[in-house]
């Protein structure tokens, strides 16, 4: 959850039954946990109150695993006496560990071959490694680095592939996760998602912050400040803009702002709510919540404000709008049925047919880039989980542990669901693999995250 949320009139958290809004959709956290007021037609809730640390980056933890793991030794490039040694090799790998399907042959006590006629394969066969990397790092003129790596097959003693890279020094956390990428596309056939961006809203005292990190939550900047609440983040399909919900201006109003030169602009500013916007596969347009009319409805925008049009009708609370990769259906969730449930209709508006029928809440849709299945939050008793759809069969399976998950959003190569949770009392976001076996939990000491969205 978290895309298009509410709690009842601004300064005060009321109990959920006393919510005005009649067909208020349940919360996973607790009414302890409840804060910083949002006014919206769908959830009676609020963010986290915790306070948020300045500290720069996230804390891993990678819990679980493919039962088959690939097994890749790699050795540290290799750098002359004085030169800079960036620590490509410790980023490459914890990438790679965070996905799951491989496991970090220790190379400690062994040969540190540079080139691949240096390599004595049977000493990567003892240790058990499947294939093996190995680099160095050469300094250039004008500060800037070299880096050539290659990637061998330790079992049919051949190279899989060799590259170079030449940086600058600011340049190569961005490498470390290029060559991951690398790694995992050659040795799975799909391609990484190292080198992608992921957006999410922490809070500090009373300040909001909308930041944007790498995938794995280090480098983060901060996109925009606030004293109120932002919310539901989504980038744009070529990555380069970002929409948000934010109530600086006392209401929830729509903003698309450059993640270039830090420019935004409103483009949903109506009466009511403006909220839960998603874009078009093409970025010229977004679906966008509006209570202007009275319910909550679904409504088409263009990315510059105009040319607006009315999708969905009808008294019931329609949300949570996101489109399948193709442009050609837009899923929601919706009351209509009398409970909250994903629907699915044409972009261009007509009949609403249920997706989901397994359990009386279902939220929070989100596709994967290959449309073939469906991530959303379901509830079983008080447990609001990551579940899982396979679109075609209709088959789910729920894949987090936790209790109160929310906000899920898939990897730009499909194999992750990115969420938001609590652990304890703190507001984390997490990683799950399509198979629910490899649970990654991003989280730093003292500090709120939630909104979480995964780039392009």
């Amino acid at each position: 959850m978290g895309r298009n949320e509410a709690v009842c009139g601004p300064g005060r958290v009321q109990p959920m039954l006393d919510c005005p809004i009649k067909k208020a959709f349940v919360s996973p956290m607790s009414v302890s946990m409840l804060r910083a007021v949002l006014l919206f037609p769908l959830f009676c809730l609020a963010l986290l109150s915790a306070p948020f640390s300045a500290r720069a980056a996230m804390e891993i933890q990678v819990i679980g695993g493919a039962a088959n793991k690939i097994a890749v030794a790699m050795v540290p490039f290799q750098a002359a006496p004085g030169q800079p040694s960036p620590a490509l090799t410790q980023i490459a790998g914890d990438d790679l560990n965070r996905s799951g399907q491989f496991r970090l042959v220790d190379v400690g006590g062994a040969q540190q071959p540079v080139m691949p006629a240096q390599v004595d394969y049977g000493v990567w066969r003892g240790k058990g490694a499947d294939a093996l990397v190995i680099g160095q790092v050469t300094a250039q003129p004008g500060g800037r680095l070299e880096i050539r790596f290659y990637l061998l097959d330790v079992l049919k003693q051949t190279q899989l592939a060799a590259y170079s890279y030449t940086i600058t020094a600011g340049q190569w956390r961005a490498t470390a996760h290029q060559i991951a990428d690398l790694i995992y596309a050659k040795l799975t056939g799909i391609p990484g998602a190292f080198s992608t961006r992921i957006a999410y809203v922490q809070k500090q005292g009373r300040r909001y912050e909308l930041r944007v990190a790498d995938a794995d939550g280090q480098n983060p900047r901060t996109v925009m400040r606030s004293n109120e609440s932002v919310i539901s983040p989504m980038f744009s399909p070529d990555g380069n803009q970002i929409v948000y919900v934010s109530f600086e201006d006392r209401k929830p109003v729509i903003y698309v702002q450059s993640l270039k030169d830090g420019h935004r602009r409103k483009i949903a500013a109506f009466k009511g709510s403006n909220s839960a916007p998603a874009w078009t596969p093409d970025g010229r347009r977004l679906a966008v919540v509006l209570t202007r009319d009275g319910a909550s409805q679904i409504y088409m925008i263009n990315a510059d404000g105009g040319g607006l049009t009315r999708l969905t009708r009808g008294s019931n609370i329609d949300t949570e709008p996101v489109f399948s990769p193709d442009g050609q259906t837009l899923y929601f969730t919706s009351d209509r049925g009398g409970s909250p449930q994903i629907y699915r209709m044409a972009a261009s508006g007509g009949e609403a047919k249920r997706v989901t029928f397994n359990g009386s809440y279902n939220v929070s849709p989100a596709i994967s880039p290959d449309g073939r299945y469906l991530a959303y939050i379901s509830r079983d008793g008080g447990r609001f989980s990551v579940t899982l759809q396979e679109l075609a069969s209709g088959q789910t399976r729920v894949l987090t542990d936790t209790a109160r998950d929310e906000s899920p959003s898939f990897a730009p190569n499909g194999q992750a669901v990115l969420y938001a949770t609590v652990q304890g009392a703190q507001g984390i976001l997490g990683t799950v693999s399509l198979d629910g076996k490899t649970h990654a939990r991003l989280s730093e000491s003292g500090v709120d995250a939630r909104e979480p969205v995964w780039g392009p």
